[in-house]
C-alpha cells in the first residue's frame, strides 16, 4: 500500500536556524531518505520551496482564480513529502515516527487512492 508522508512544520531558512542547525537538519533528512531507500519502501521524496513562492489556483464563477502565496493562513506549512510503499498503516506510522521533522511538526500519513502509471489511473486495493 502506498502512503504519502506529508511533513508539516514551521518554515525556517538557514538564516533563521543558523548554519550548524541547518546542516544537522539536512544530515538527518539525508539519513531518513537513505533508510527508506535501503528498506526498499521509498517511491519518491520532494522538499518543497517556501510557501512564499506558492501559487494557489481555485475555480471561481468567472474562471480560474490564481493567487500568489499559500491558501492556508497558518504558521506551519507543507514542507515536503515522502511517498512510501509498505505493507500497512502500522508500517507507515512507524516510518512517519522516524521523520526528522516529527519533533517540531506534524507528519500526516495519508493512503494513496489511485496512481497514474504508464498512461492510466489504477486504483489501489485496500
Amino acid at each position: 500500500m502506498r502512503y504519502a508522508l506529508l511533513l508539516h512544520y514551521p518554515e525556517m531558512t538557514s538564516d533563521d536556524m543558523g548554519p550548524d542547525a541547518w546542516a544537522e537538519g539536512m544530515r538527518e533528512f539525508d539519513e531518513y531518505a537513505a533508510a527508506l531507500d535501503a528498506a526498499g519502501v521509498l517511491v519518491s521524496a520532494e522538499v518543497l520551496q517556501q510557501s512564499t513562492v506558492t501559487t494557489t489556483v481555485t475555480a471561481g464563477e468567472d474562471g480560474l482564480r490564481v493567487q500568489d502565496g499559500p491558501f492556508a493562513d497558518t504558521k506551519e506549512q507543507l514542507g515536503g513529502t515522502f511517498v512510501i510503499d509498505v505493507a500497512d498503516l502500522d508500517a507507515a506510522i512507524a516510518w512517519a515516527g522516524r521523520a526528522p521533522s516529527v519533533g517540531w511538526g506534524a507528519v500526516e500519513v495519508r493512503p494513496s487512492a489511485t496512481r497514474y502509471e504508464h498512461g492510466a489511473w489504477t486504483p489501489f486495493e485496500s
